[in-house]
């Protein structure tokens, strides 16, 4: 995601619950990627896991950039 475009979901942050919420939810999803590649061996469970978020994260960054679009 482009530096104006993050610059631009924290201005709408307050004003539009959706782009909070996902905003959020991208955030904590990122946190615990980061955290589980952290690791210097991930077990194939949390290989798994990570996989789940990331699919997650992308399709809560496709809705986010559709969302911010409108607002273009």
């Amino acid at each position: 995601m482009e530096q104006r475009e993050i610059d631009l979901i924290e201005n709408l942050v307050g004003q539009d619950s959706d782009i909070s919420a996902l905003w959020t939810q991208h955030n904590e999803y990122k946190k615990l990627i980061d955290k589980l590649e952290a690791k210097s061996f991930l077990s194939e469970t949390e290989i798994q896991e990570v996989k789940a978020l990331k699919k997650k994260k992308l399709a809560g960054k496709t809705k986010l950039q559709s969302l911010l679009d409108k607002h273009k």
